[in-house]
């Protein structure tokens, strides 16, 4: 079949604090995808039936109707889908890449993007996926979880120092692009960045904070892309950092030992199967002074904007946006 006879939806925004980097990455991805010759729909399930008819309408930051999760279930199962070969997904966040909204098309009949409701669960889940790291030998920094109404932060302190001691990581459990995240340096900063992090989900994750460079690693389908280094200016590959140009400087392939670069891609695939990833997905490490890798998490919904790195990734590899784009939907096709 051509891509001119294939209809995408392409899904943009939710109701999950990242919708403005969703509609950052459906930017790059609608532009490919009419370069493609695909026949595009662009649908933001959180507004359901009231969608805009002008397509700028979908990337303007003030919001075009009332959003709710509620409207998600209605806008799938109306008529707007019946003609929809394939959804890709550019949703980022609960509702988008925890398996919710691919339980929902799968109930319709809709083909998507990305990986399968248990693999995007799971990955979401931050402290389910790195049991599935632990059971399939992949490294990962050690942690404990603090669920909302546990107060005893006498308790959690003790159990940091126990575990792994300070600096750590408190962070939410179910929430990508380092929202709600807090590099915790003492006792006295514990109760607030437990509080900030269960701002954003039922469950913080409290982690071992493993000092070294932060690497990332694409996948496309089973095909491992080379390795990628962040070099974030404030020594933090935050929020800030992530979103705003000239904020970190990137270096693809990374320039680190082969023999690193080959146990980081190993790494890679093995936490991408973990977890049962596929598609497409991005797994992120961090390497310390004397080369021990640390998985950090799978993100199975990676960004795709023009500071996003599977497309950097990507690139080294040879492979184009558009290609990236077309490969992403036939592999899902």
């Amino acid at each position: 079949m051509s891509n001119n006879n294939i209809t995408v939806a392409l899904l943009l925004g939710g109701t999950s604090p990242e919708k403005e980097v969703s509609k950052s990455t459906a930017k790059s991805i609608l532009k490919a995808l009419y370069d493609l010759g695909y026949k595009v729909k662009v649908i933001n399930p959180a507004y359901g039936l009231n969608q805009p008819k002008e397509e700028s309408k979908f990337f303007e930051e003030k919001e075009f109707t009332e959003t709710s999760n509620r409207n998600y279930i209605e806008v799938i199962n109306s008529t707007l889908f019946d003609d929809v070969d394939i959804a890709f997904l550019a949703l980022h966040g609960r509702w988008g890449e925890d398996g919710t909204v691919q339980s929902l098309l799968e109930i319709r009949g809709i083909k998507y993007t990305g990986s399968k409701i248990l693999a995007s669960a799971l990955a979401m889940n931050k402290y389910m996926s790195k049991i599935m790291f632990q059971h399939f030998d992949v490294t990962t920094p050690k942690w404990f979880v603090v669920r909302k109404g546990d107060n005893d932060f006498k308790l959690i302190r003790e159990k940091i120092k126990k575990f792994f001691g300070y600096p750590c990581v408190i962070k939410p459990n179910d929430q990508g692009s380092t929202i709600g995240l807090t590099v915790c340096r003492g006792d006295v900063e514990v109760e607030k960045g437990i509080n900030d992090a269960l701002e954003f989900s039922n469950t913080a994750l409290i982690e071992e904070y493993i000092s070294g460079r932060e690497l990332t690693v694409g996948i496309i389908g089973q095909q491992v892309l080379p390795v990628l280094e962040i070099k974030p200016k404030s020594g933090l590959y935050d929020y800030l950092s992530k979103y705003t140009s000239g904020m970190s400087e990137y270096e693809v392939p990374a320039a680190i030992p082969p023999k690193i670069a080959e146990h980081l891609q190993q790494q890679a695939l093995l936490a991408y199967n973990s977890v049962g990833c596929e598609s497409y997905a991005r797994v992120d490490f961090r390497l310390t002074k004397d080369y021990k890798t640390y998985c950090l998490e799978v993100n199975t919904l990676p960004g795709m904007t023009n500071l996003s790195l599977v497309p950097k990734m990507a690139k080294a590899a040879g492979i184009t946006f558009e290609e990236l784009v077309d490969r992403i939907i036939k592999n899902s096709l």
